[in-house]
């Protein structure tokens, strides 16, 4: 008896030494944080999300401290004044703030390739053709923004003088352009998702058209950060991107129920039904890069298109301001 009580003993004190070795071996890795500032909260962004959501960021050993910074302006001011690392936003942000600085805002992996609105009617049209719009009143978007330049760019491929064929509002704050349109304000309006479809499911507009397939691939919306901070962060900038492409190739791979349970703590004022409907649009005209990479064709196009509206301060080449190193890395 007494033996067996030895025995009992001395293995209890075997397992209180492992305990702390245990322990030891089971500390967390230390994750680098990483802040990203965004420019809108959109389902737009819907690989961001998964990224987060799915743990992909996590499995790099990231922690994403994520920030809605509403307007172009604000969210490159973040990253320029060390708000940010990063800075989700409209290639077009990077070439504004290009010239004359030591420093310059770089594109290193895209994350949408076609414009994210559409062509809202206020009474349900059968037979939609651009025609249509001529001396109508169009609720458009900011002067200057990427949105705004592709919608004139696609109304000028259908012959339509945006100065002269419509009376064209843009005095309206970005935030504030849905109620105007719901309020009634304009025959026509250009809206992102959710709200074209809350919209169409309300009855208070029809989409007719979608202006990122009008307008073709472009960088629409990309992740850039300073030139010093690739150079310095190398490693987190490969992280963070190989994390982006594993997020984008499950969207290609997934249907839109799956996609939309996911992300919906981000959405929590839309339901799962809309979001599925909305992340099957984007998925359907490919307005999800299938892979982070800026090529050079999508950055002209982008060029032409500002130039098209006036807002081109000088074209930049594509070596300049966009490096594919990280995205053609982890996209092999």
């Amino acid at each position: 008896m007494k033996k067996w009580c030895k025995a009992g003993v001395m293995f209890l004190l075997m397992c209180l030494l492992l305990i702390p070795l245990g322990a030891c071996g089971s500390k967390e890795k230390e994750t680098t944080k990483v802040r990203v500032a965004e420019v809108t909260r959109s389902l737009f962004y819907t690989p961001q999300y998964v990224a987060i959501e799915k743990g992909f960021f996590k499995d790099e050993d990231l922690t994403i401290d994520l920030k809605t910074t509403a307007g172009g302006d604000k969210t490159m001011t973040a990253l320029l004044t060390n708000g940010a690392d990063i800075a989700l936003v409209g290639s077009e942000t990077s070439i504004y703030v290009a010239q004359g600085s030591d420093d310059p805002v770089i594109n290193f992996a895209q994350l949408t390739q076609t414009d994210g609105t559409f062509l809202v009617s206020r009474e349900k049209i059968d037979n939609f053709n651009w025609d249509m719009l001529k001396d109508s009143t169009f609720l458009g978007q900011r002067k200057g923004g990427m949105p705004q330049m592709a919608g004139e760019f696609v109304l000028k491929k259908h012959n339509i003088d945006p100065k002269k064929d419509l009376n064209l509002i843009q005095n309206i704050d970005f935030a504030n352009i849905s109620t105007a349109f719901a309020s009634g304000t304009g025959d026509f309006v250009q809206l992102f998702e959710p709200t074209a479809s809350v919209f169409e499911k309300k009855g208070k507009g029809y989409i007719v058209a979608s202006f990122g397939t009008e307008s073709g691939h472009l960088p629409y919306t990309v992740y850039m950060a300073e030139q010093s901070y690739l150079k310095e962060d190398k490693e987190t900038v490969e992280k963070f991107t190989r994390a982006l492409k594993k997020a984008q190739d499950w969207v290609q791979e997934s249907d839109a129920s799956e996609i939309a349970k996911v992300i919906q703590p981000y959405f929590e004022d839309t339901d799962l039904d809309t979001m599925e409907t909305v992340i099957n649009r984007y998925k359907e005209q490919g307005s999800f890069a299938t892979d982070p990479i800026l090529d050079e064709e999508e950055w002209n196009n982008l060029q032409d298109i500002m130039d098209e509206a006036g807002e081109l301060p000088s074209r930049i080449s594509h070596d300049e301001l966009v490096n594919t190193d990280f995205a053609e890395e982890v996209s092999k």
